[in-house]
């Protein structure tokens, strides 16, 4: 009881259960971290490994102000923490330019959240065209480089050898690594979206682009890994052990995230690109009417009979009421399903559970996460049962999808 309506079918008990179906969780406002404030509407998040990165920076930049500073003694830990607060004040500002562009196109952000190596806009749709790509994706850079030159020009105004020529100093370097390391052109940084772009112009097809930018983000991931603790380690200053365990754990960290954010860019296009092909007519099931009090075993072998997918429980009238969980199901031993009704089986059928046949692809999925179930009911317009669609049906062919299968 585990094949599409239409096709071949086995004599197998439903499978599959309540499980949530394998579609990317749907971001929550809430959970994303400590709420720092809501500019142009959009809600920003620190989440908790912005801590462990400030605590890293001004670990680190407190022992390089011992040498540049030394009179500041313990306060410069408190420096080096404003410096640091100074520094994603400054992300924050990258990212709300991508924001501003964002609402310009109307394609929604959701929230922003900054956390460990930066922070993340996460814009509701794509662009529309390559044109509205490139320019979302280079205007963070853009505004980075922009603060690199106001931090250069407010240096010129104070003594370099002072707590604010050392922060201005540090901000404008700071700034300007952002920028260059963000117009690295491979995904997810915004060079790989720039680069998508080009690709997706030149070609006509948005999904060339994708893939070309994922590849490439990681080559630049095996890059970064390789050779920011070799040019670390080439600088002519002594280093100690501890120094180059912390390149390294860094540069690890940066692979990995720059690896798997051009994986996730690349199956999120993947989903994207076969989403309107999702046809709930494609998954549905056919099914057989049963009468609470049949017994589990003469429901299956009925359904077996019939060849069909699911086992609807129906009242006197013979309307549908209820659909047979699967995961109850399984959790009948064989000996036990000619004694078991499939009535406290099953889960009645509430407002959400009978969808539309007509539904397809991201309508379809909305509807699933609005009542989240194991089965739904799929009607035709005018009311009459189509089938049913178990969610690991669709969890399949989202999956065969992302995959690119």
């Amino acid at each position: 009881m585990s094949d599409s309506r239409g096709q071949q079918t086995s004599d197998q008990p439903p499978h599959g259960g309540d499980r949530p179906p394998a579609r990317p969780p749907e971001p929550r406002e809430r959970g994303g971290g400590i709420l720092m404030g809501r500019p142009f509407g959009v809600p920003v998040y620190v989440t908790p490994s912005w801590f462990v990165i400030a605590a890293l920076i001004t670990w680190v930049f407190g022992g390089q102000l011992n040498d540049v500073l030394p009179d500041l003694g313990g306060s410069r830990y408190l420096v080096a923490f404003s410096f640091a607060v100074a520094f994603y004040a400054s992300v924050l500002v990258h990212e709300l330019a991508h924001t501003l562009v964002a609402l310009r196109y109307r394609l929604g952000v959701r929230r922003i959240q900054l956390q460990f190596f930066g922070g993340v806009s996460e814009i509701e749709n794509d662009a529309q065209t390559p044109w509205r790509e490139f320019w979302l994706a280079f205007v963070g850079p853009l505004l980075s480089l922009a603060l690199g030159g106001i931090f250069y020009l407010a240096m010129q105004a104070v003594e370099l050898s002072t707590v604010p020529g050392v922060l201005l100093t540090g901000l404008m370097v700071s700034n300007l690594v952002v920028a260059a390391f963000n117009l690295l052109p491979g995904l997810p940084l915004d060079g790989g979206r720039m680069l998508r772009a080009v690709v997706w112009a030149l070609t006509g097809k948005p999904m060339t682009g994708t893939v070309a930018a994922a590849w490439v983000g990681r080559a630049l991931a095996v890059a970064v890994l390789i050779v920011l603790p070799l040019v670390s380690a080439s600088r002519g200053v002594q280093r100690t052990a501890t120094d180059t365990l912390v390149d390294a754990v860094i540069a690890a960290v940066l692979a990995a995230i720059i690896w798997n954010g051009a994986g996730a860019s690349l199956r999120n296009a993947r989903l994207k690109e076969a989403l309107p092909g999702l046809r709930l007519r494609d998954l549905a099931r056919r099914t057989v009417d049963v009468t609470a009090d049949t017994p589990l075993g003469e429901a299956m072998r009925r359904a077996r009979e019939a060849q069909a997918g699911a086992v609807v429980v129906v009242d006197g009238r013979g309307e549908p009421i209820a659909i047979v969980r699967e995961s109850a199901v399984r959790a009948v031993p064989e000996h036990r399903r000619p004694w078991v009704a499939v009535g406290p089986l099953a889960r009645d059928l509430e407002p959400g559970l009978r969808l539309s046949a007509d539904l397809t692809g991201e309508d379809l999925l909305n509807a699933v996460r609005a009542t989240p179930a194991g089965e739904y009911l799929v009607v035709e317009p005018d009311g009459r049962v189509y089938g049913v669609v178990a969610l690991t049906d669709i969890e399949q062919r989202l999956t065969a999808a992302v995959a690119g299968r």
